[in-house]
């Protein structure tokens, strides 16, 4: 099988989807522990990440587009494995930010059930999910002190 932008697009999405699964469905599961909530996963799509990235820069399309201007990054992303790139970005970023949103609400004790729509507007419109896990953290959420020393002795 070749590797294209399409085939690598199928398999990144659902390797986020598993993530995301783990962390609404079994959030204390011993699995969801090592693959996401330790970042493992995330590295994994922050490895493919740099590799599509550092292709595309030492590639033919180097010159092609840019940051500075918003034309410059529409061009950029004309090129599919650039676009792919901005793809796992997102995927990647997005799936830190749940992280830290079940970890965050473990802590400060916010309802699992209430964590759920965050996660999935974090999962679907990152920011928004952000908006809302603040809100939620704000008044439903109380920070656990944790009795232990800060130095090891």
């Amino acid at each position: 099988m070749a590797l294209t932008p399409d085939f690598l697009f199928s398999l990144a999405n659902p390797v986020a989807l598993l993530g995301w699964a783990l962390l609404v469905l079994a959030p204390r599961w011993r699995v969801t522990q090592w693959v996401v909530l330790s970042g493992a996963l995330p590295l994994v799509l922050a490895g493919c990440y740099a590799l599509l990235i550092g292709s595309h820069y030492l590639g033919a399309h180097a010159r092609e587009g840019g940051f500075s201007t918003l034309a410059d990054v529409a061009v950029l992303f004309r090129n599919p494995w650039a676009l792919l790139a901005g793809w796992v970005h997102y995927l990647c970023f997005d799936l830190c930010l749940g992280i830290w949103e079940s970890r965050d609400a473990r802590r400060r004790g916010v309802p699992h059930l209430l964590l759920v729509p965050c996660l999935l507007l974090t999962f679907l419109f990152g920011p928004v999910g952000l908006l809302l896990y603040t809100l939620a953290r704000r008044f439903y959420g109380r920070e656990k002190q944790i009795s232990a020393p800060i130095l090891p002795s």
